[in-house]
C-alpha cells in the first residue's frame, strides 16, 4: 500500500474522531437549554422574565471570571471590550430576555418552535457577512430541521400570543447574530474568562433593569434557588462555554443544527416529567430533526490552527495538503 495514501487516510481517521468530539462536546449546552422550560415553568417566579435573566448570567459570569482571574489572571484588554461588549448583547443581554418572555408567553412549545429557524437564520446571516453563498444542502437541511421542531413541539390548539411570538422571533435572531460574530472574531487566548466576562457585562445591564421594571426579588425557597442555580451554573456558564468552543472549531452549519436538540429535549422532559403525550406526529418530528442534527455532527470542523484570513474564514495549511482543505459551509 502506498505510504502516503495510508497517511492521508489516518489523518482524514483523525479528523473525523475530532469531528465527533467536538460535535459531542458541542451538543451537550442544548441538551441542557432543552431543561430552561421546565426549570422556569416548574421552578422559578412567575412572570419575572428580567430577573430570570439577570439571575442566570451574574452568578455563572462571577464564577467564570473568578476562575478566569485565578487561573489565567486574564482581564479583556481596552481594544477587546467592544466586540465583548457587542457579543454580550447578542449572546446574553437581548437573548435571555426575550427567551424567558416567550416561555412564559407561549404555551404548548411555540417558543422552541422558532428555534427549528436557527440554522437558516444562521446560513443567511453567514451570507450577508460576506460568508459566501450557503449550500443548497444546508438550506434543505434547514427546512427539513424547521419541520421536525415545528412537529415536535407545536400542538391543535396551542395558544399564539403576538407578543410571545415577536420576543420569540427576536431571541433567535439575536442568537443567530452571536453564533456568526462569534466565528468571525479572534477567539479569545482564555476562552473560559472570555464567556465569564461576557455573561458579567450582560449581568451589569440586566440586574439594575429588573429592579427598575420588575421591583425587588420575591422571597426564595430551596425550589427557587436550585433552579437559579443550576439554570446559571450548569446550563448557562458551561454549556455556553462549550458552545463557544464549537462554534468556533466547527463550520458554520454546524452549530445550529446541534441547538436543535434543545426543543428535542423541552419536549422529552414535558413527556417524562410533565406526563404530556407523545403523538405520531411528534415522533415523526423527532426523526426528521435527529436526522438533521446527525447531519450537523457530521459535518468536518473548521482547523482551529489555520490562520484566520479576511472575511473571518480560515485557510488550510499548506503542508497538510488535500487533507486539510476548506470546508465551504464554514467559510
Amino acid at each position: 500500500m502506498d505510504i502516503k495514501y495510508l497517511y492521508i487516510k489516518i489523518l482524514d481517521m483523525k479528523q473525523s474522531f475530532a469531528t465527533w468530539g467536538t460535535a459531542a462536546t458541542t451538543a451537550l449546552a442544548p441538551l441542557s437549554w432543552g431543561t430552561t422550560y421546565v426549570t422556569v415553568t416548574e421552578l422559578l417566579p412567575a412572570d419575572r422574565p428580567l430577573l430570570v435573566a439577570a439571575l442566570r448570567v451574574a452568578p455563572a459570569g462571577l464564577a467564570l471570571v473568578l476562575l478566569g482571574l485565578v487561573r489565567h489572571r486574564w482581564w479583556p484588554a481596552r481594544d477587546q471590550l467592544p466586540v465583548l461588549l457587542g457579543l454580550a448583547l447578542c449572546n446574553f443581554g437581548l437573548f435571555f430576555p426575550l427567551l424567558i418572555v416567550a416561555v412564559y408567553r407561549l404555551p404548548g412549545g411555540v417558543a422552541a418552535a422558532a428555534g427549528g429557524i436557527q440554522p437558516l437564520l444562521v446560513a443567511l446571516l453567514t451570507a450577508l457577512a460576506g460568508g459566501g453563498r450557503p449550500r443548497r444542502l444546508d438550506l434543505a437541511v434547514g427546512v427539513v430541521a424547521a419541520t421536525g421542531v415545528a412537529l415536535v413541539v407545536v400542538r391543535p390548539g396551542a395558544g399564539i400570543d403576538a407578543v410571545g411570538v415577536l420576543a420569540a422571533l427576536g431571541a433567535n435572531v439575536s442568537f443567530a447574530v452571536g453564533v456568526v460574530a462569534t466565528r468571525r472574531t479572534t477567539p479569545p487566548p482564555h476562552r473560559l474568562a472570555a464567556t465569564g466576562w461576557q455573561l458579567l457585562a450582560a449581568a451589569v445591564a440586566l440586574v439594575p433593569l429588573a429592579l427598575m421594571v420588575e421591583g425587588a426579588p420575591p422571597p426564595m425557597g430551596l425550589r427557587a434557588i436550585g433552579g437559579f442555580a443550576y439554570l446559571s451554573l450548569a446550563a448557562t456558564g458551561v454549556a455556553f462555554a462549550l458552545w463557544f468552543r464549537g462554534i468556533t472549531r466547527l463550520p458554520a452549519a454546524a452549530p445550529p443544527l446541534l441547538g436543535l436538540l434543545a426543543p428535542l429535549t423541552g419536549a422529552t422532559a414535558g413527556w417524562v416529567l410533565l406526563g404530556e403525550d407523545l403523538s405520531g406526529l411528534q415522533v415523526l418530528g423527532f426523526g426528521l430533526t435527529i436526522t438533521a442534527v446527525t447531519h450537523g455532527a457530521r459535518l468536518r470542523p473548521a482547523d482551529p490552527d489555520a490562520p484566520v484570513v479576511a472575511g473571518g474564514g480560515r485557510r488550510a495549511p499548506e503542508h497538510r495538503g488535500q487533507v486539510a482543505r476548506t470546508d465551504p459551509a464554514c467559510c
